[in-house]
């Protein structure tokens, strides 16, 4: 192969990477918006049969307040909950909402990981840790925020702005596992 061809060969993959990217990412968001709208009594798209058995995003809340209240209780607070809500006995009240799970950034992951052109094991892999990454920072920044806020009560009014935070950690923890990943992907096969 000559170099002009290897280089239009490389173009030819990169745009296909950068379309699949795109629309994966599309179909992932908005689906989990569009689903969020069927399970949600009240909104124009709700069915109250998926609402009552396929609801993941209930699952996924509950998912993530269940141990984010593990630790805060391990950190000597009584804690109440319930499936979207946790109470801090003389701290604070956390709301999970859909914005708090984390769906965006697990939604640009999944189509980066599968519009990058890997070994599906490889490609599978990654996912798996990635989304596990996700979901566990999650978890440890609900029951950082009930036991920072627990404990300092008067800084209760400056953490409005945790889901920004939250979101620049998790993207540049994302953009480093995905850099490393793609490092490893595209190591030359040494020949023997």
């Amino acid at each position: 192969m000559t170099p002009a061809e290897a280089k239009k060969e490389a173009s030819k993959k990169a745009v296909k990477f950068v379309i699949a990217l795109f629309m994966l990412y599309i179909i992932f968001s908005q689906g989990n918006l569009f689903m969020n709208s069927v399970m949600m009594p009240g909104s124009r798209f709700y069915n109250p049969f998926i609402s009552d058995h396929l609801n993941y995003i209930q699952g996924l809340k509950s998912a993530l307040i269940v141990p984010a209240v593990w630790l805060i209780k391990a950190f000597g607070f009584y804690v109440i909950y319930n499936e979207m809500d946790v109470m801090v006995i003389s701290g604070p009240y956390l709301r999970v909402n859909y914005s708090c799970l984390g769906l965006g950034v697990m939604s640009f992951l999944a189509a980066f990981v599968l519009a990058f052109p890997a070994p599906w094991k490889s490609t599978f892999k990654m996912l798996v840790i990635g989304l596990i990454t996700i979901y566990v920072l999650n978890v440890l920044r609900i029951a950082g925020l009930g036991v920072l806020l627990g404990f300092f009560k008067s800084q209760r009014h400056n953490f409005n702005y945790h889901h920004e935070a939250f979101n620049i950690l998790i993207y540049i923890s994302i953009f480093t596992i995905l850099y490393l990943w793609i490092k490893r992907c595209n190591k030359p096969v040494n020949a023997q």
